[in-house]
């Protein structure tokens, strides 16, 4: 993950959650399993809680908040970079607008704009084709358990 551009400490409690049974952890928790300082769990932890990999919450009758990994943390992530490319995307349209589409810059800038337009619409295509794949096993295993 860090490969792909996560923070290393934000890929370590990330994959912490993931491997735990239940996909939840105190920071004291995390801090043991990881052996890093509470200050470096709660800066991990606010990177991923504001990429909505990672949920906070308190157990009950306690103070102490539990990080817990997303339902469907992969979809919602991918959902919502959908976003991101979207104002990408108008950004670069615009900047081909003032850098003119008839120059090599604006041309060069065009081409941005149709790579993620392109792209969005992949996205979400392979969204609806994850959903589809989701529902079809779901049944199947439910078809199987009866």
């Amino acid at each position: 993950m860090t490969e792909a551009g996560m923070q290393r400490t934000a890929s370590r409690v990330f994959a912490a959650l993931l491997a735990s049974d239940d996909a939840s952890m105190t920071s004291a928790e995390l801090s043991e399993k990881l052996r890093i300082s509470p200050a470096a769990v709660s800066g991990a932890v606010r990177y991923l809680t504001q990429v909505s990999m990672v949920g906070r919450e308190r157990d009950p009758g306690s103070r102490r908040d539990r990080y817990r990994l997303h339902n469907q943390g992969w979809y919602v992530t991918i959902t919502q970079r959908d976003s991101v490319l979207s104002r990408w995307e108008n950004t670069l349209r615009d900047g081909a607008e003032t850098l003119g589409r008839d120059t090599p810059a604006g041309a060069r800038v065009a081409e941005t704009v149709e790579f993620f337009e392109f792209l969005q619409q992949e996205l979400l295509a392979l969204m609806d084709r994850w959903k589809d794949h989701q529902e079809t096993k779901r049944a199947a295993e439910a078809g199987g358990a009866g």
